[in-house]
């Protein structure tokens, strides 16, 4: 069994990585590659792009916005933990889905010790779209925390794809080992309105959508591969040593836990007791082959109006627009507004990469990025 235990930049003490450490065995390719292979019908699982080195500019950004924003993320990370708790009492696992997760469950530790005086184990692990969850590193979670509750954290949701493989990877999960698993994914921010565990439905800027590795404890993104991956093990990942110097990954977090003691009571206690599961869950249907939430029927709107054939090209939301610029190829990016405070980063990509830009108001998200099809290079 080839599985490895490790921590990334952070502290062992913050999160466990369940992943495999496959640096020395994977070879980033670019963007034009990528994005021939992906739409080739090769799984961008199987793939890592080459990291985004951003420009001073660009880290900027991410510092102003990190200062600009501190204490409301600290207000939302108490207010997301809070329902945590209400929902699944202290007895719990954290387990963070990597990477974007990783760092906002680190956060929902530290509130959890800053507040309760308990400190919840924290694991972040692998799950792809279209090939499901790291059975392995469930087992292992399972197995070290066997009398505790499972809540699975994300960082935000993008049409909520994610959200729709955990709970299908959890009724495989129970079929196949007859153990139950609660997949109600907890995320900070739901602008797909497709979560009923979040912190806010707002789609403002996460400050960790903005980079990579250097804000995820220097690992990529999760790679599934029968090049690198057997069948016992984990999921895999490659750790970014030489990137050390340009982390930020801890400064983020102490940044937003050093606000913990400003946090406004009576406006969490406002928002907590404003939702309301049945409510929230009207506009919500899934069961494992089919979701319908509002995000996911604005984005089947785009894809009418802008005659795109594959949903998947459709990437909705601030993380995941981010993610568009940095890691695919880029057709054109939406916009709700062009003084949009919260997409400074995205016009400065767009810019970098000489991608249009456009305005487009008739959705639940500040702004949308489309992938270019390789046979519509001009539509």
């Amino acid at each position: 069994m080839n599985q490895c235990v490790f921590s990334g930049s952070y502290s062992k003490e913050d999160v466990i990585f369940l992943l495999k450490d496959i640096s020395n065995l994977i070879v980033e390719q670019d963007n034009e590659f990528r994005e021939n292979a992906i739409q080739s019908g090769i799984h961008y699982s199987e793939m890592l792009p080459i990291e985004y080195t951003p420009s001073k500019e660009y880290m900027d950004i991410f510092y102003n916005t990190l200062q600009q924003s501190k204490i409301k993320l600290a207000n939302l990370v108490a207010i997301l933990s809070e329902r945590i708790i209400k929902a699944r009492g202290k007895n719990i696992v954290l387990v963070s889905l990597a990477r974007a997760g990783t760092p906002i469950g680190i956060l929902i530790k530290r509130y959890i010790e800053f507040k309760y005086n308990i400190s919840p184990a924290h694991y972040s692990i692998s799950i792809i779209r279209d090939r499901g969850i790291d059975k392995n590193a469930l087992k292992y979670i399972i197995k070290n925390h066997p009398t505790s509750e499972i809540q699975f954290i994300d960082g935000w949701t993008g049409k909520g794809v994610i959200a729709h493989t955990l709970i299908k990877a959890c009724n495989e999960y129970y079929d196949e080992f007859n153990i139950t698993l609660d997949s109600n994914l907890a995320v900070l921010s739901d602008p797909a309105h497709c979560a009923l565990i979040y912190a806010t439905r707002e789609d403002f800027l996460i400050p960790s959508a903005c980079l990579n590795s250097t804000v995820s404890g220097l690992v990529s993104r999760t790679v599934l591969s029968d090049k690198y991956i057997h069948s016992n093990d984990f999921h895999g990942t490659k750790f970014y040593k030489e990137l050390l110097s340009a982390d930020v990954s801890n400064f983020y977090i102490h940044e937003i836990c050093n606000c913990f003691n400003q946090i406004d009571e009576d406006y969490k206690q406002l928002l907590l007791t404003s939702l309301n599961i049945k409510e929230v869950a009207i506009d919500i249907e899934f069961d494992s082959n089919y979701l319908s939430c509002k995000g996911l029927r604005d984005i089947e709107s785009i894809k009418n109006k802008f005659n795109i054939d594959n949903i998947n090209l459709i990437k909705p939301g601030i993380g995941e627009t981010t993610r568009v610029l940095l890691r695919r190829i880029p057709w054109k990016i939406l916009v709700d507004s062009f003084d949009n405070p919260n997409l400074k980063h995205i016009f400065k990509l767009a810019q970098e990469k000489n991608i249009p830009v456009e305005i487009y108001t008739d959705m639940c998200y500040s702004c949308c990025g489309i992938i270019k099809e390789k046979e519509k290079e001009d539509m």
